[in-house]
């Protein structure tokens, strides 16, 4: 059957827009997740069954907010498989809009305004005239995909008898920025699992995608999710006075070359089931060095955006050491062939520079310092740690990794200079789909019934891809790497087990083949951040409606 949605979607959506739900902001994640649980509320199913709608607390968590769980049981059988249905509800900020800020949550009067105020290209123009896409943060990113999910829920808890085994819908807070709402949450679907003996078989999230190329009139869906890793490089330099650079061994060129052969190299791509990964880029470049002085810097910092389609953590490691290595050596190169052309030039007598080639992971530095020191050293840096986190909890996580760095090399005897790699954020597993197991072969068969059902009134055509492009919090669903690939991650994280942790134990709880049947738009991020109405309000849903339905029939 089909359901019709249209209307209720677009509602939901719009309504969700209204509340913003800005990372991090106090208030507005919790107030989203509150309206989830208050439809829920509202419904026979749900006044019958209470204790089936859940609104909580994110943990160890420097901002109150909150996500919602709700579940049907069906009636058709006696099955206990369990679809996870995923999506976010929180948004990215709306500084774009500069004093226009509030219509970024008004849906319908934010297209005009945009026309008025806004030099917008013709496209965009073209999308507003068209009346086919709803503008506002969070439309497309991803409150429409949670709204395609509610009504789908909705509709299950009016006929739990069509389904044999369980639906949950997990509206989760924080999936952009540190996972906060999906690590919780996961607590919370480990319990219902001892609790109403939940058999885990799918998750599918909603979260958006675009055109795959400009020109593209495809709709997708993806199986898995792709992989997302930190590399960190801190180098640490020598000081001295302008007057006296060749003494200086400068961290910030270090860096800079670092960047040079990371940034957009696309020998790094990663590439799996003939889809290729966008190459590293780098995020953020910085020395640490405070008010200005004639003194060189001491220390610089930076991170790439590392993506993954087959490639584990210990992987990743190995090929960003290498690109330390091969900085280094060329960096010292560059340092001593221009040493020799200014003594040259200068007519002075011409000494190679002191500079060795010294790269470490952090696992072989703190190794190496812990050899050598002992229990002290461990202990003042555990305690070290725990202190740098009480005493300021809403230290980015990148930046907190870097001064546990700093203050590991305060116990390096040797200060010549070293460049140190470490992963310094959320790990966002990467998820293949290969037909490996049964769970994986189930869903993809019904996912493509799905489509083909729901082709013939799509208007697009509907392709499928095997890895979701984006970072999401599917990741967090299932484990794909060997374990012992993890371990070097959490062995290669100065803030592992006290500010971040990646459970795989109660990820393993978990463990179902994911596929993203998520909202279509353009624009995510940004100022004119649209989502189309047809596709996410009445293809989409339908398309997860069905598949749902084969599963678990």
């Amino acid at each position: 059957m089909r359901l019709d949605c249209f209307d209720e979607v677009k509602r939901l959506t719009s309504e969700m827009v209204a509340i913003p739900s800005i990372n991090k902001e106090p208030g507005g994640e919790s107030a989203v997740a509150r309206y989830v649980g208050d439809y829920y509320m509202s419904l026979p199913y749900f006044q019958a069954h209470p204790d089936q709608v859940m609104v909580f607390q994110t943990k160890n968590d420097f901002v109150e907010r909150h996500s919602t769980i709700a579940y049907v049981k069906g009636t058709k059988g006696n099955s206990n498989k369990t679809i996870i249905l995923l999506g976010h509800i929180d948004t990215v900020g709306v500084d774009d809009f500069a004093q226009y800020r509030d219509y970024a949550f008004d849906t319908e009067h934010l297209p005009e305004v945009l026309k008025e105020h806004f030099d917008l290209p013709q496209h965009v123009i073209d999308d507003i005239d068209s009346g086919e896409f709803m503008f506002g943060r969070g439309a497309l990113d991803m409150k429409s995909g949670v709204a395609g999910h509610m009504v789908i829920m909705k509709y299950f808890s009016e006929h739990p008898e069509e389904l044999d085994g369980n639906l949950v819908q997990f509206a989760e807070c924080d999936e952009e920025d540190n996972s906060k709402g999906v690590i919780t949450g996961l607590d919370v679907l480990v319990d219902l699992k001892k609790k109403e003996g939940f058999e885990y078989i799918a998750c599918i999230n909603a979260d958006y995608s675009t055109d795959y190329a400009p020109g593209d009139e495809n709709r997708y869906i993806y199986y898995g999710s792709i992989g997302k890793l930190l590399p960190c490089f801190v180098a640490f330099g020598k000081e001295a006075h302008v007057g006296a650079a060749f003494s200086a061994f400068d961290p910030n060129l270090l860096i800079a070359e670092v960047t040079r052969n990371m940034s957009l190299n696309t020998d790094l791509c990663d590439i799996a089931q003939g889809e290729v990964a966008i190459p590293p880029i780098s995020l953020k470049q910085m020395d640490t060095k405070g008010p200005y002085t004639v003194q060189t810097a001491l220390v610089a910092f930076s991170y790439y955006n590392y993506f993954t389609h087959g490639l584990n953590p210990a992987q990743v490691l190995e090929k960003c050491k290498a690109i330390g290595v091969k900085s280094m050596d060329s960096v010292i190169e560059y340092l001593n062939t221009q040493w020799k052309r200014f003594c040259e030039i200068s007519n002075v007598p011409c000494q190679p520079l002191p500079w060795k080639t010294r790269v470490y992971t952090w696992e072989e530095f703190y190794n190496e310092l812990a050899e050598k020191h002992g229990k002290p050293f461990e202990d003042a840096i555990q305690a070290y740690k725990e202190k740098l986190q009480a005493d300021d909890p809403t230290l980015d996580l990148r930046l907190y990794s870097l001064k546990v760095a700093e203050e590991a090399w305060k116990w390096h005897e040797d200060k010549s200079p070293a460049l140190v790699i470490f992963f310094g954020s959320v790990y966002s597993a990467r998820i293949e789909m290969t037909r490996k197991t049964e769970k994986e072969c189930e869903l993809l068969d019904a996912v493509e019934a799905a489509v083909e059902v729901v082709r013939p009134e799509a208007e697009r055509q509907i392709k499928t891809r095997m890895f979701y492009p984006y970072i999401s919090d599917s990741s967090f669903m299932a484990v794909c790497d060997e374990l012992s690939s993890v371990d070097t991650l959490g062995a290669n994280m100065p803030s592992w087990k006290t500010k971040y942790f990646h459970d795989v134990n109660k990820i393993l709880e978990i463990d179902v083949p994911v596929v993203n049947i998520g909202t279509f738009g353009r624009d995510g991020h940004m100022l004119t951040e649209r989502v189309d109405m047809k596709q996410t309000f009445r293809n989409v849903p339908n398309i997860t409606f069905e598949a749902v339905s084969r599963l678990l029939k």
